[in-house]
């Protein structure tokens, strides 16, 4: 397939662009709209469960199990088809922080 100028694929104008006429164009493009510290301040960050998870070196079946989540829906959380809720995204959090604490509290006791 050939490519012409105006393709998505051809990246020759944006080589010739220096840094500053990139950063210009980026900001004339009203689809594409830097966000600003307001955006930020609104934006809620949530917890990636696989970030922790991969931060623990725990396959989704090992960090499920440890952590009694559901396999089916930490996957749903991993691969972006559902969002945790407030008590999950807390759980998260609590995870993350001190998996160890976590894991202490939900063995079994004797």
């Amino acid at each position: 397939m050939s490519k012409t100028p105006d393709t998505p694929e051809d990246w020759t104008r944006l080589d010739a662009m220096t840094a500053e006429q990139r950063h210009a164009a980026a900001l004339s493009d009203p689809d594409a709209r830097p966000l600003t510290q307001e955006d930020f301040k609104r934006m809620k960050r949530t917890p990636q469960a696989k970030v922790i998870r991969r931060a623990l070196g725990l396959s989704q079946e090992d960090f499920a199990a440890r952590f009694h989540i559901p396999i089916g829906t930490l996957r749903d959380w991993e691969q972006g088809r559902k969002d945790p809720d407030a008590a999950a995204r807390a759980y998260l959090v609590v995870i993350g922080r001190n998996p160890e604490a976590v894991r202490e509290a939900l063995s079994p006791t004797v």
